[in-house]
């Protein structure tokens, strides 16, 4: 085939880009005399001004152009600003020069920002529908606390170890209470979506994979606000757990093959526990009566997922400093006590030594199998201490029951 001038493409390029953009902005231009500015041979004159600005005088001539069109669009915006006061068309306009240039120099990332803003265009009724009739105050008070939290504190914070033993990691505790809030989020979220009945259940598998202790603390919380949620918030904390089972085959599979071999039966029995146990709960939420239907007031609890991070803060120090008191004992002291925080952590860390011939596969079994209980005795608590007793109750048992499958999955392999 013969070479294609890459010139030809940027230009082919800048041209579909107006083309596309304009499509949009002459179905809404109207027609007659209060017809807007800006239509479709506009735009596609825009993006090809800018592409052959940047070919002939490279960025300095490309800003004049779009200092041009910014200009005449301001010029039209001031000639229709009574019959319309936005000016998303002319913001368009401007940016349309812009990504025609680009597409001199980069035409694929120019073919897809000119999608986007096409795209986003096209949606503005459903844009709109959504941020006024969906969204709420508080969610969006929500939303810019969140993001806060992500984008401007969580960077701030220093990532290593500090205070006495080096028991405390600012970062990893606050990207704790991050994903507390995320947690939540998703709850809320899938309620909005599914309902109570469903949507709890589902968010509770797919927050497991964030992690099932925070998950269990933000169930926990919901059972709380409105105890007719309780067999929904109950499924969700349980099918929590499936993703710690599976989270531990991945890590155990990019580790030690031969240690996940000697596991697979403990995890598959664990697994279809927690699943039989979370199916069960959420078989009894769908058929209880619907009464009146739940519908969260936010979110999430910045306070609450504070105090989550506290409590695990606390939990943290306390282990360390256990260590470096009494030191350790051997591997399955160690697996034991740091499974408290982080049971794959701890799976990893034994499954290395396998892999070093360290240790043999046999030996590693029982040290990550403390680590699996001793993390699900921090669920434990944690569902004691964020839920009723009824939830408690409601969710231990079937805890219980996916580490008590662990371990006899070990006695029958």
């Amino acid at each position: 085939m013969p070479d294609i001038d890459p010139l030809l493409v940027s230009l082919a390029v800048a041209l579909g880009i107006g083309l596309l953009i304009g499509a949009d902005r002459e179905r809404r231009k109207g027609e007659g005399p209060s017809r807007a500015a800006a239509g479709l041979r506009t735009f596609m004159l825009a993006s090809l001004g800018g592409a052959l600005a940047f070919i002939v005088g490279g960025e300095l001539l490309l800003a004049v152009a779009t200092l041009g069109v910014a200009l005449l669009a301001g010029v039209s915006y001031w000639r229709t600003r009574d019959d319309d006061p936005g000016i998303t068309t002319e913001a368009a306009l401007i940016l349309t020069t812009l990504i025609g240039g680009l597409a001199v120099r980069h035409p694929a990332l120019a073919a897809g920002l000119g999608t986007l803003i096409a795209g986003l265009l096209h949606a503005r009724s459903p844009l709109h529908d959504f941020v006024r009739s969906v969204l709420s105050e508080q969610d969006v008070r929500d939303a810019l606390i969140f993001a806060g939290a992500t984008l401007i504190v969580l960077p701030l914070l220093p990532d290593r170890p500090i205070g006495p033993f080096g028991g405390l990691n600012l970062h990893a505790l606050w990207v704790i209470v991050i994903l507390v809030m995320g947690v939540s989020a998703i709850g809320y979220v899938m309620i909005r979506i599914a309902g109570a009945r469903f949507g709890l259940p589902l968010a509770g598998l797919a927050s497991g994979f964030i992690s099932s202790i925070a998950t269990i603390g933000a169930m926990g919380e919901r059972a709380a606000k409105a105890p007719h949620m309780l067999k929904s918030a109950a499924a969700g904390a349980v099918l929590s757990t499936v993703a710690t089972i599976v989270q531990m085959a991945v890590v155990l599979a990019a580790t030690s093959l031969a240690v996940l071999q000697a596991l697979y039966l403990p995890l598959i029995l664990a697994g279809i526990v927690a699943v039989l146990y979370g199916l069960l709960f959420t078989v009894r939420a769908l058929n209880e009566k619907a009464g009146v239907e739940y519908r969260p007031d936010r979110a999430f609890s910045l306070s609450s997922a504070i105090t989550f991070g506290a409590v695990l803060a606390t939990i943290n120090f306390s282990l360390t400093a256990f260590q470096h008191w009494f030191g350790s004992t051997g591997t399955l002291v160690a697996a034991a006590v740091s499974g408290f925080a982080d049971t794959h952590a701890s799976a990893v860390s034994v499954a290395s030594l396998v892999a070093a011939n360290q240790m043999t596969t046999a030996d590693a079994v029982v040290p990550i199998l403390m680590a699996l209980s001793t993390n699900t005795v921090t669920k434990l608590l944690f569902a004691m201490a964020k839920g009723s007793w009824r939830f408690a109750a409601a969710v231990i048992p079937g805890l219980i029951l996916v580490i008590l499958a662990a371990w006899a999955g070990t006695l029958l392999g």
